[in-house]
């Protein structure tokens, strides 16, 4: 009896040493231009998609430009054949009505979703603005962690007033979250414009001198970025923007973060 009371004991003391052990996160994050080619304009190649998202063995993949039954695509769920062809979880979150169908952003998981939400995200009255939203999941990882992760895309970059505004109210909604929060996404904003300083100032990114992820022929701009809520005792292992140029027509952009 004495000696199981040990065997168990040891045991518990094991699990709780490996709960507490910090966890590497692989975070992705794609623009995947509604799996069109830039090369070939009139196809849609959602396979090329996938295979570059499972060459980097993702544990969580943030998606934009993501369609789901629209004539452009041939009717296809982009999003929930990626998650069946890679074996993840799926949340797809609507921005807009487009060509028949839906258009808007994706996550992609390894781990079960616990909560998922879709925040509208402000705009001006601008013609030419287009809604955006924030997909933002409660993800149960090992070692009884749960994380917040957030998707989203910011208006184009013609439209500045409207970053700016996204990026305030994505900053009000995450900054006093008791979890900890990782955001990905396609900002369209560069390091040093006022979307970024803003953003900044809640979050820390997974580097500082980012390498550029548009276009893929001689990428001149850093548009693609992934971020954590300070104060989250998260850290950056590594951040790698992948040489890819046939899929989409943005760079995807891989970090491993540390979870404590």
């Amino acid at each position: 009896m004495k000696r199981y009371l040990v065997a168990v004991f040891l045991l518990l003391a094991l699990q709780a040493a490996a709960q507490k052990k910090p966890f590497s996160l692989r975070v992705m994050s794609y623009n995947i231009h509604h799996a069109n080619p830039p090369s070939k304009p009139d196809s849609i190649d959602l396979e090329a998609i996938a295979r570059v998202i499972a060459a980097q063995k993702p544990d969580v993949v943030a998606l934009q430009e993501v369609d789901v039954r629209t004539g452009r695509s041939g009717k296809i769920d982009e999003a929930a054949l990626l998650a069946s062809n890679l074996k993840m979880h799926v949340y797809f979150a609507k921005g807009i009505d487009h060509d028949g169908g839906d258009y808007g952003v994706a996550i992609l998981s390894k781990y079960p979703f616990a909560k998922t939400e879709k925040h509208a995200l402000p705009h001006n009255d601008d013609p030419k603005a287009e809604p955006r939203v924030l997909a933002l999941t409660e993800i149960r990882l090992p070692g009884k962690r749960t994380i917040l992760f957030a998707c989203t895309h910011l208006d184009a970059q013609r439209n500045h007033e409207n970053r700016v505004m996204q990026v305030k109210a994505i900053n009000t909604l995450l900054k006093d979250q008791k979890l900890p929060v990782v955001l990905a996404g396609d900002l369209n904003a560069e390091p040093g414009s006022e979307p970024i300083n803003l953003l900044d100032e809640v979050f820390t990114r997974s580097c500082t001198d980012c390498a550029p992820t548009i276009p893929v022929v001689n990428p001149r701009k850093t548009i693609d970025h992934i971020a954590f809520v300070k104060n989250n005792k998260i850290s950056v292992r590594s951040h790698d923007v992948i040489a890819e140029s046939y899929a989409s027509d943005h760079l995807p952009v891989v970090s491993v973060l540390t979870i404590p």
